[in-house]
């Protein structure tokens, strides 16, 4: 029998964030809201009948929010099948007129399908679906878009309680508005909230002609039960989660997001509203940039004080414009902004780009400005980027779209880039000129108040003029979302990221050894690690493995060709090759046969293949060759070093025949070129249809192809599992937490308390127990058996060791009196004698090496867990390995493979190995606890004593922090 929480709709959760909390912010990212899954992905196992085997409880848990949509609702977005948006929210006795209104606006057909009768239903039956006071006897979610200057009701959907475990639902949507995906949506979040109240089955009943309906129930994946009685059916749904749900909502949010972003990129017609005469205006220049560039539709620039710009007639307002917009360009005075979102909103258009500045980036009365835009764009079904930002831009020839206020525009390609900073996004689209990169579409997104970054990645998912994604980023809204969106972007198309704000500014004070150790920047690396997320350090970087990504094939290993006619540039690229992970082989002797056959007898045969500085174009194009054809090589960098300006013509050309011989044998090989050439250093090698990348040093391309081919390797890696066990007892350990939390609100949990815990989640807890004299002390260690350890208990000091509260070895009764009362005297001393709850009396551990695992909490990322070295090397040598909760059993591995103590884990001069698979459940099984237990803000194992295979580890030491959750949020404003 699966835990009741695994009954929560994977569907329902993949989009309610959409829904339920809005679109800006990242969608559905507002603080305390993160309603999607709580990991960076849902790597799910199933079982029979498609149901979930195996998937992390604390997934379908909200972190740090309060309960989902409270008694008095919560409003939001969604965004429908055709792009546009709509607000959704839970429906108050106010609404009785407008509920009326929209049954009787419903068709004969509907309300027949509906209420069972074409006629208009009683009003008290429209009055009592207006009551979702009682959100678990009944509720009704009601979906509106606004017309002219009153919201309007356009779909309502409704459950009621029909026994402990089940609910009837029943929906309506207005005839205009079918088709749009409304049916699906609604029942997805009448099914999230039903889970919520406890249920677990859905039932409706419905006319066998209402194939809409049917259609709905089919689309939504629930694996379902029909039965037929007198021209009506029943349906029952389940609410376990099955692959099926969770792929078909990953699929429907993606195509909605992917709809309302197409105008943007491809509008049929454009509007600059606030164009100006002046040219050192943002309007003169939003208007010149799409003239110049030769936007492919018509222009209409907007100004109330001219006739015409640029010899283009001026309309005085966009309602005065007669021809149907797609896309309005916003370039007005902050004040007049509502306004020219209202006249937009009545000209039909669907797209905003907002340059105007003034809103959240000034504080708080911006934000709230900003607020009122976002509600405002909203409520009429449109979407926004911006507002404060740079614009964008859609290279494809047939659209030719420049909406930024910069002439520059890139050369075509397969490089879409978004980017958190308007004047980043400009010096990174003219340094694309530089590095050869070719760009397909641009967005800077400004202050994200809707059209977000986690949108852009949906949008680019599907965008066949898009292969490789750039991102310059400067905060997460909601990291997991993100995570989650790109770990599946990813395997499709790489995604290249610059985190700025790097430094410890950001860093939280630290409250335990693992605190200490994780920075945001940590998490960031974990959450981009877990997620493939290729990290680039700068910018030139990120632009450099977007032509090797863009123009080469993945290496499918880690050996590494290197061909050179200078021997201090192949040293320096060996050296970035074995730096980022790469081996540099030396080559089998048919190889070395063969170069030895055209080569000069000083020329190094081995790798890298020096060919001296005499090199000529065939002897290079002979090596290339040579080289590529052998097994034992999965890419190759070709360096050069000009001798005179008059080689280099000679040697480029040498170098593409040597490519274009071997492509003719069929070989995919990534080739990357270090040309180091005075005065042609921005020579362009292209081979038929492809380009290969360049780089003016020797380590740029050895760089490059470390971080492409580690991310191949993601790639070929299947996601892992989240673990569940039937062998833990959360509700004691919430009992425990919560308890905790009552009496002493933030703190560390007592010894007891924490041993308690830690036994419920059934982790290798060392025995022993509290003692509170020395006579229970002195039994506990009779117990036990000597020697033993005895160590003051107290959750309020916290590093026991430099107090003199840890006595080791102690191997018979006096020595255990002696260590209890020199650690109460030293207490006493101190003056802190209410804080010692007693000592702690453990049997020592033989054998084993020390590691730790701790749990921190960061105010964005959430729980991060890591693993290193246990004892005082943790802190002195920071040899850990962290990673974003939930894990799966492929971080465990990873994580504990991942640390440069690794060998001592596999047994090192005589000591025998550690048992990594225990050592990887406890991982897993802390991981569940955190996840399950928000309230646990700071853990830490340490040292947990990893014995030998089959034996296990021990927890020797543990200290738990609790705070409740109202003192701070999972997620923070964007």
């Amino acid at each position: 029998m699966l835990p009741r929480f695994l009954f929560l709709t994977c569907g329902v959760l993949r989009q309610v964030s959409q829904c339920l909390c809005g679109q800006g912010e990242e969608p559905g990212e507002k603080e305390g809201c993160e309603l999607a899954f709580a990991g960076p992905s849902l790597p799910v196992e199933t079982g029979s009948a498609g149901t979930v085997k195996r998937i992390d409880m604390r997934q379908v848990r909200p972190r740090y929010s309060p309960p989902l949509m409270s008694d008095q609702g919560e409003s939001g977005s969604l965004i429908l099948r055709d792009g546009t948006t709509a607000s959704i929210r839970l429906s108050t006795l106010s609404d009785a007129v407008s509920m009326q209104r929209f049954v009787e606006q419903l068709s004969p057909e509907a309300r027949r399908h509906r209420f069972f009768s074409e006629g208009i239903p009683q009003s008290s039956l429209v009055d009592a679906l207006c009551d979702s006071s009682d959100s678990h006897s009944q509720l009704t979610l009601i979906v509106t878009r606004q017309w002219g200057d009153v919201p309007r009701i356009i779909a309502a959907g409704s459950y009621w309680s029909k026994d402990e475990q089940t609910v009837e639902v029943a929906m309506a949507v207005l005839d205009e508005f079918h088709g749009k995906g409304l049916g699906t949506l609604l029942l997805e979040r009448l099914a999230l909230l039903a889970i919520r109240h406890g249920f677990t089955r859905l039932w409706a009943v419905t006319h066998t002609d209402n194939l809409a309906m049917r259609e709905v129930f089919r689309e939504s994946g629930f694996t379902s039960r029909e039965f037929y009685e007198s021209g009506d059916m029943e349906v029952e749904l389940s609410l376990i989660p099955t692959e099926t749900t969770v792929t078909r909502a990953e699929v429907r949010e993606r195509l909605a997001a992917t709809a309302s972003l197409r105008p943007f990129f491809h509008p049929r017609s454009v509007a600059v509203i606030g164009a100006s005469r002046d040219p050192q205006s943002i309007g003169f220049r939003m208007l010149e940039a799409l003239v110049l560039n030769r936007f492919r539709g018509p222009i209409y620039p907007v100004n109330p004080s001219a006739a015409e710009i640029m010899g283009i007639p001026v309309s005085p307002s966009i309602r005065a414009v007669a021809e149907p917009v797609d896309l309005a360009v916003v370039a007005v005075p902050r004040d007049v902004v509502l306004s020219v979102v209202e006249d937009c909103a009545a000209n039909g258009i669907r797209a905003l780009v907002v340059i105007t500045a003034g809103f959240a980036e000034i504080g708080a009365d911006g934000a709230a400005l900003q607020a009122k835009l976002v509600e405002h764009v909203r409520r009429h079904g449109m979407r926004l980027v911006g507002p404060n930002c740079f614009g964008l831009l859609n290279t494809d020839p047939s659209v030719r779209l420049n909406a930024t206020f910069a002439s520059l525009f890139p050369a075509p390609g397969c490089v879409a880039l978004s980017s958190q900073s308007g004047a980043i996004g400009i010096a990174t689209l003219a340094a694309a000129r530089r590095f050869h990169v070719g760009v397909s579409s641009f967005v800077s997104v400004g202050n994200r108040a809707d059209v977000s970054t986690n949108d852009l990645l949906q949008y680019w998912e599907e965008d066949p003029a898009t292969d490789v994604i750039l991102l310059y980023m400067e905060s997460f809204g909601n990291p997991r979302r993100f995570a989650r969106i790109a770990r599946r972007v990813g395997r499709r198309k790489p995604i290249v990221a610059v985190k700025a704000g790097r430094t410890a500014s950001g860093r939280r004070a630290a409250l335990s050894h693992t605190a200490s150790l994780a920075a945001s920047d940590v998490a960031v690396g974990a959450l981009f690690h877990q997620a493939g997320v290729i990290r680039a350090e700068t910018l030139d970087e990120m632009l450099m493995l977007a032509g090797g990504l863009a123009a080469q094939p993945l290496p499918s290993g880690r050996r590494v060709g290197i061909i050179t006619n200078a021997g201090g540039p192949a040293i320096l690229c060996t050296d970035a090759c074995e730096a980022g992970g790469l081996i540099v082989p030396e080559l089998p002797a048919q190889t070395r046969r063969k170069l030895a056959a055209f080569l000069p007898e000083i020329a190094a045969l081995s790798n890298p293949v020096d060919l001296i500085a005499s090199a000529t174009p065939a002897q290079y194009a002979q090596a290339i060759e040579a080289v590529l054809a052998a097994d034992e090589i999965d890419a190759l960098i070709i360096l050069y070093t000009s001798v005179t300006d008059a080689d280099t013509a000679g040697i480029a050309q040498g170098i593409q025949s040597g490519i274009a011989g071997a492509r003719k044998t069929g070989t995919r090989k990534p080739v990357f070129i270090g040309w180091m050439a005075e005065g042609d250093s921005g020579r362009v090698f292209s081979v038929s249809t492809e380009t290969i990348p360049t780089y003016a040093l020797p380590e740029s391309p050895a760089r490059v192809l470390g971080k492409a081919t580690a991310y191949a390797e993601w790639r070929q890696q299947p996601d892992g599992m989240i673990q569940d066990f039937d062998d833990i007892d959360l509700s004691a350990a919430r009992r425990i937490c919560s308890a905790a939390s009552a009496e002493r609100l933030t703190g560390w949990l007592t010894t007891e308390e924490t041993r308690n815990l830690l036994n419920a989640l059934r982790l290798p807890v060392q025995p022993g127990g509290i003692a509170r004299t020395a006579d229970e002390a002195v039994r506990l260690a009779a117990q036990t058996g000597y020697p033993v350890a005895v160590k003051l208990a107290s959750h309020q000091i916290v590093h026991k060791t430099e107090f003199g509260g840890v006595k080791l070895n102690l191997a018979d009764e006096w020595a255990v009196r002696s260590a209890f009362h020199s650690i109460n005297d030293r207490v006493a001393q101190s003056g802190q004698s209410k804080t010692m709850e007693g000592v702690l009396v453990q049997p020592m551990v033989t054998g084993g090496v020390e590691v730790m695992v701790g749990v921190a909490d960061d105010p964005v990322f959430g729980a991060l867990v890591a693993f290193g070295l246990g004892g005082i090397h943790v802190e002195i040598l920071k040899d850990v390995q962290f990673r974003i909760t939930p894990l799966t059993d492929r971080d465990a591995h990873e994580m504990v493979r991942g640390i440069k103590g690794y060998r001592l884990l596999t047994g090192y001069r005589g000591h025998p190995p550690a048992d990594l698979e225990a050592i990887e459940d406890l991982l897993l099984r802390i991981s569940r606890l955190v996840e399950e237990i928000p309230e646990i803000r700071d853990l830490d194992l340490n040292p947990i004593f990893a014995l030998p295979p089959g034996q296990g580890c021990r927890i020797v030491d543990a200290r738990i922090r609790v705070e409740p959750l109202s003192a701070s949020s999972f997620t923070s404003p964007m």
